[in-house]
């Protein structure tokens, strides 16, 4: 017998299952698993009303709200592509993405609305705007809100859209490593595997009570929202990322389960306050998107906190590798012990990982020969959305090129070393080195500019500018950190501002970046932060 492989039917599961179990609380607002599965359903009937079907588009722009967390099984159960929004983007890259993904309604929160609205007359495809959240737009934008449409909406089941495993299911879009974002498509077989890795290898339970500490727009969730579903968990929202909510959740709800960027762990790891909390015994939480640093590690355990180190990309459903810990690690010494758990770590069960050379033959197990992280499998995307010249490029050898350069250790763990391309990888967020370049160049003191990442004790590594100012002209570095988040979103504008005579440059003028970076490196085994 042959069923799809469909995220959907996580959900249908436990409604039908534990239809009375807690499975959102978003503030003060909580809802059942019978609850939650009628609001899914009355959403896709107003999606269908509203004239969608199967291949559609519809964008969301929220924070973790019980709304955003509805569209990932109300939006792909008609059979539509939904495409999670970086609320952190500024009006002009969010308008370049929902007009690429050729979106046809916009899903977006009272407090991000107002971001559309300056951009809402250069998108031309979108037929309509839905408010989520709690509260309150009065600007400009022709709106209908989410509650309302809901209150309308028949209660039936929607008709079966139809859909097969290989019918894609989100679209995320990532920055990569040019100015335009790169749309990311995954199937519902990949979501759905993926999940299954999630479940796995994060050892969720129906006991767990998850906390979206992790943006559900990045990757999706890593595609817990879907794993929590299915095994019946409880998931708490949490509109922001601050140190005091995230410990009262975590001591007030009983939350056994969370995923984040280092970067917060590092906030809660440094908190003054975590000492007035009480947390509960067998705590998880998944980190990825950088090495944790051993000194945020050291101090999550002393909390009682397990960080359980994950790696993979977007374009990967995201999760690839896991660092497994074996117990015999348990007698070795603190900082070898830190050591040990940074690294990348071993396949997850339903992915396929290797390091391979440049001829695409597997480099030796001696934690010294470098080579590229590849994999295969079917938690692997599809492609790019409209760009088949990157997506060629990326399975180059019938593999998925990742970029990232590592080395395999005689245990067979996998460590990342260095980035093949001048991606900066800070807090989780890709940013495009030449993206922040071409802003700096559009500064009239600027003469040259080149962006490197250096290492950031709260971000991982964070984007450094070094430029060249034109003859006779004046700039200072607040001035240039200035003029960059003005015209792009923040975390993508550099940190700091260094300046310098000339560029290092090959005979050909090309900029020698790995001149700039190293001296910013020297004294590290690797050239990632953590």
């Amino acid at each position: 017998m042959f069923r799809p492989m469909l995220p959907l039917d996580f959900l249908n599961r436990s409604r039908r299952l534990f239809p009375d179990k807690t499975a959102v609380v978003d503030g003060e607002t909580e809802h059942t698993y019978g609850e939650l599965g009628d609001r899914v359903d009355r959403f896709s009937n107003v999606l269908l009303d509203m004239g969608i079907k199967k291949g559609d588009k519809v964008a969301i722009l929220s924070p973790n709200t019980r709304h955003m967390l509805e569209s990932f099984f109300s939006v792909p159960q008609t059979g539509a592509i939904l495409v999670p929004l970086n609320y952190r983007l500024n009006p002009d890259e969010l308008s370049y993405i929902i007009n690429h993904s050729d979106s046809k309604i916009v899903l977006v929160d009272y407090e991000y609305a107002p971001l559309l609205e300056s951009a809402a007359g250069e998108l031309k495809k979108v037929e309509k705007y839905i408010l989520t959240g709690d509260g309150d737009y009065g600007g400009g934008l022709t709106i209908v809100k989410y509650e309302d449409l809901l209150e309308d909406a028949s209660a039936e089941p929607p008709p079966d859209a139809g859909l097969e495993e290989t019918d894609l299911a989100t679209i995320n879009y990532t920055s990569g490593t040019t100015a335009n974002p790169k749309g990311v498509m995954l199937s519902h077989r990949a979501c759905y595997l993926n999940a299954c890795d999630y479940l796995i290898h994060l050892r969720v339970v129906y006991q767990d009570v998850y906390l979206h500490t992790l943006p559900m727009f990045h990757a999706n969730g890593w595609g817990g929202i879907w794993a929590l579903a299915a095994i019946g968990g409880t998931q708490i929202c949490l509109r922001k990322v601050e140190a005091q909510p995230i410990y009262e959740y975590l001591q007030n709800r009983e939350v056994t389960l969370a995923c984040c960027a280092p970067t917060v762990l590092v906030t809660l790891a440094s908190y003054e306050g975590a000492g007035d909390y009480k947390l509960a015994d067998g705590i998880r939480m998944g980190t990825g998107g950088a090495a944790p640093p051993a000194a945020v590690l050291k101090n999550m355990e002393q909390f009682g906190v397990e960080v359980i180190h994950l790696y993979g990309l977007t374009e990967t459903g995201p999760l690839l590798t896991t660092c497994v810990w074996k117990p015999e690690w348990d007698e070795l010494p603190l900082e070898e012990r830190y050591r040990l758990k940074a690294r990348q770590g071993v396949s997850q069960v339903l992915t396929d990982v290797r390091v391979m050379d440049e001829n695409m033959a597997e480099v030796p197990n001696d934690g010294k020969t470098i080579g590229e992280i590849v994999a295969r499998g079917n938690t692997i995307m599809e492609g790019y959305y409209k760009q088949e010249d990157e997506t060629a490029r990326a399975f180059e050898g019938g593999w998925f090129h990742s970029g990232d350069l590592a080395v395999v250790h005689p245990d067979n763990y996998i460590e990342i070393m260095d980035r093949k391309k001048d991606v900066i990888i800070s807090g989780g967020e890709n940013i495009s080195s030449v993206e922040v370049e071409n802003m700096l160049y559009q500064h009239p003191a600027v003469l040259e500019a080149a962006v490197v990442g250096v290492p950031d004790e709260k971000w991982g590594e964070a984007p450094r500018a070094l430029v060249v100012l034109r003859e006779g002209k004046k700039a200072g570095e607040d001035e240039l950190i200035k003029f960059c988040h003005e015209k792009m979103a923040h975390f993508k504008a550099p940190k700091s501002v260094v300046f310098i005579d000339e560029l290092p440059k090959t005979a050909t003028g090309k900029v020698q970046k790995f001149a700039l970076r190293d001296k910013y490196w020297e004294g590290r085994d690797k050239r990632v932060h953590g």
